[in-house]
């Protein structure tokens, strides 16, 4: 069983070096970690009294795994998940945020459970997605990748720059829909013919 920080490093891996691509709202982004939530959390890492590019270009593999650690694992509440969701939520939690939670507790809404779609793990929710794993052991993983991969189909339909990042220019499976398919059974991944049904429309 990997250990919370191997997931972390093998995020912080996932998501490559510095980059500051004018199509990605996160804007300049080291590691994953965005410069606005270099901003959010005061690291000035040059000490010239504001955050900018040069700070987040600044920032290291393993301040980027401490980062990930403390607030998009910790202190969101995913070390309380089930153990078996833990690794795609997280690594969902670094790419969306909030949204990560809003996608699980959408699925468990679907699922029949009643609960607040808030992108917050509190007390309710953890006690609906405890009980949802104990229904559907085994299934509860593969399910959120699917919503996961969805949600990134959806951002795509509707943002035609984010198309990119869900297909790529040769017309295969983009880093996203890699990414979410990464924590799934792969009988559900998406054959080349899906995904081309998919993204048919797209131009």
């Amino acid at each position: 069983m990997q250990s919370v920080r191997e997931i972390a490093q093998e995020i912080v891996a996932r998501e490559g070096g510095y980059v500051n691509d004018p199509d990605d709202p996160g804007g300049a982004t080291n590691f994953g970690v965005t410069i606005h939530t270099m901003r959010r959390l005061g690291l000035d890492l040059d000490k010239d009294g504001q955050i900018t590019p040069a700070d987040v270009r600044r920032l290291t593999r393993a301040q980027a795994v401490e980062i990930f650690l403390e607030h998009y694992y910790t202190r969101p509440l995913i070390a309380e998940l089930p153990q078996s969701l833990q690794p795609s939520v997280f690594d969902m939690y670094v790419n969306a945020g909030g949204n990560a939670v809003k996608i699980l507790q959408r699925l468990l809404v679907e699922m029949g459970h009643s609960l607040s779609v808030d992108g917050v793990l509190g007390p309710q929710s953890l006690g609906v997605v405890r009980e949802a794993d104990r229904q559907a052991s085994g299934y509860l993983v593969d399910a959120y990748g699917i919503a996961r991969r969805n949600y990134y189909f959806r951002l795509a339909d509707r943002r035609r720059a984010s198309r990119k990042y869900a297909r790529t220019r040769a017309g295969g499976k983009g880093g996203w829909i890699k990414r979410a398919e990464e924590f799934m059974a792969p009988q559900y991944h998406m054959t080349q013919q899906e995904f081309n049904e998919r993204t048919a429309r797209w131009v």
